[in-house]
């Protein structure tokens, strides 16, 4: 029998467990109803909690946004964002004046640094139909060195985002899109400059894995000193080496063993996140990660102070119209249409 290499696991809801170098990762899954027209949803909000909507119990949330689902403007500094929507549609727009739409299993990579304010509003723009919505937000911090580094927006478009499949003897497939990092000899698209993940020997995965109902799957192994968690997030059962668990788990693995993963039955997702931590002690309060309290403390002085750049579109909720496509415009002027 192989060895455990599970070394604990937790039930997972909306928000999931993680270790140093990320620092929050969030799952959305929510089944909105047809659209207004407006962009919002075609169903009553009586008795929901409009601007904290976040009951897991319902089937779809509107979050902090009052006429369209989503998160209207808000600051950050200090730590990366990592934005994965595998269903549905989101606006992005921020306080450089860049904006975006993206969804589909498009991925937005977002630097804060020194601190921007940006909004994630999540458009239901099927009127005759219903808008399922599904994404992963997760947080990965910056070290000493880059927590003021000039705040950066880029996007991974889903059809040039690496996605390798795979078969095992039995003739079952595997594939895994390389989100960042690599996996045996394929590399993912570059991540922000100032990121973490930029450097290849912190060995930061961010992997999506869709398994086949009997398919078979080994993790490498890593030489490094890192934190290894898998989601399991949609499927039935699995086992890892020889050991029997059911979904809706997050598993801190042992990066050194070796790790089979075996779908029993019915097709089965996973995240994976790794990375080498960062050896430097955190401060968080909200949406500002620092270092040390004194840092915090600045942070929010200079959000008073200057707004991060301000607010320089006319709503707090910017979306982008009902027709827009996929579409990123840069501070520089840049304009990516992908229709």
């Amino acid at each position: 029998m192989k060895k455990n290499p599970v070394i604990s696991h937790k039930p997972i809801g909306f928000q999931w467990p993680v270790e140093n170098p990320f620092i929050f990762c969030a799952h959305h899954s929510d089944f909105y109803p047809k659209g207004n027209g407006s962009l919002g949803p075609q169903a009553s909000l009586e008795g929901r909690n409009i601007g904290q909507d976040f009951d897991p119990d319902l089937p779809w949330r509107m979050y902090h946004g009052y006429n369209i689902p989503g998160f209207p403007v808000h600051p950050h500094r200090g730590f990366e964002t990592v934005t994965i929507v595998t269903k549905g549609i989101v606006d992005h727009s921020d306080s450089h004046g860049q904006a975006g739409r993206y969804g589909g299993g498009d991925v937005q990579w977002m630097t804060a640094g020194s601190g921007l304010q940006h909004s994630e509003m999540f458009p239901l723009i099927q009127t005759e139909q219903s808008n399922e919505m599904e994404l992963f937000q997760v947080w990965l911090n910056l070290p000493a060195s880059k927590k003021m580094a000039e705040p950066h927006f880029k996007m991974l478009w889903t059809e040039e985002i690496p996605l390798l499949k795979l078969q095992d003897k039995q003739g079952k497939n595997t594939t895994i899109k390389l989100i960042a990092g690599k996996y045996l000899d394929q590399k993912a698209l570059e991540p922000a400059p100032d990121s973490w993940a930029s450097n290849p020997d912190n060995e930061v995965n961010i992997w999506l894995i869709k398994m086949e109902a009997g398919a078979e799957w080994e993790i490498p192994v890593s030489n490094y000193e890192v934190n290894r968690w898998l989601y399991f997030y949609e499927g039935a059962s699995i086992r890892i080496n020889e050991f029997s668990f059911n979904n809706k788990n997050a598993f801190k693995l042992d990066a050194s063993s070796m790790v089979t993963i075996s779908v029993v039955v019915k097709d089965s997702h996973f995240v994976l996140l790794q990375g080498r931590p960062i050896g430097e002690p955190i401060a968080q309060y909200g949406p500002f990660v620092m270092n040390t309290q004194n840092e915090l403390r600045q942070a929010f002085y200079d959000y008073e102070r200057t707004q991060f750049g301000g607010w320089p579109w006319p709503q707090k909720d910017m979306v982008h119209g009902t027709t827009k496509g996929r579409f990123a415009k840069y501070k520089d002027g840049t304009l990516i249409d992908k229709g």
